[in-house]
């Protein structure tokens, strides 16, 4: 069992293993118990009732954070002409098209996401080895395949949050940072349950959310009462 630090463990000691937390005495404990020099991401971990060795189990989308994660998002966009322009018009940090993939094929990866106009996936699916190992791929499930650029952009750039099922049934996401106001947070949060609610697949049975717990970079994890937690979507 590993060891953890004197402060961890006085933290450790703040929280109740056994109870559900509602997400307001939670996300309060959370920006209470911080006790290292830089600005903690927040992440969620929800565990779903479903078996994503099965594809119509899986599990995948995107969420709109109102609040955004805290995170400069760098956005590539493959495309030509004058959706090339509206990219940059929108505040993608590089655009282009052949010229890109072989920057990219040559080990550029200085972005964060990528998007791509329907037309140019011939040229991205040869990335795919690339991008795909490193989850960059466009996919038109999660709005990056598009011929609406400018919204992608800016929505990708104001902390638009991919989200997929692990192999374990989990989903991990950022949805701020210890800075940020608890009613921040707490937006964030309904935002992403929201969608990950929507996206229930229609073979899956039984509880979908069996739990979720919510905890900053360093800090311990705090299970929310999930029965609060999605009466907030009514």
């Amino acid at each position: 069992m590993p060891k953890h630090g004197k402060k961890f463990s006085a933290l450790i000691d703040k929280v109740d293993r056994l109870k559900h937390y509602p997400l307001d005495e939670a996300l309060g404990l959370v920006k209470e118990m911080t006790f290292v020099k830089f600005d903690e991401s927040v992440d969620l971990a929800i565990n779903l009732g479903v078996n994503p060795k099965y594809s119509d189990q899986m599990v995948r989308g995107a969420a709109i954070m109102p609040h955004g994660t805290g995170k400069t998002i760098r956005v590539a966009v493959f495309a030509k002409g004058d959706k090339a322009q509206e990219a940059e018009e929108a505040g993608a940090d590089i655009v282009g098209a052949e010229d890109l993939a072989e920057k990219i094929e040559g080990g550029f990866l200085d972005f964060d996401k990528t998007i791509a106009t329907p037309d140019m996936m011939k040229v991205v699916g040869k990335l795919g080895r690339i991008l795909g190992r490193r989850g960059l791929m466009p996919n038109p499930k999660v709005g990056t395949v598009t011929f609406d650029i400018a919204k992608a952009v800016k929505e990708t750039k104001a902390g638009k949050v991919e989200f997929r099922v692990e192999k374990e049934g989990i989903i991990h996401v950022p949805v701020g940072k210890v800075s940020f106001e608890a009613v921040q947070l707490r937006e964030n949060i309904t935002s992403l349950i929201e969608a990950i609610l929507k996206a229930k697949p229609s073979s899956a049975k039984g509880t979908y959310i069996k739990s979720v717990t919510v905890s900053s970079t360093m800090g311990p994890g705090l299970r929310l009462d999930v029965s609060e937690l999605t009466s907030l979507m009514a």
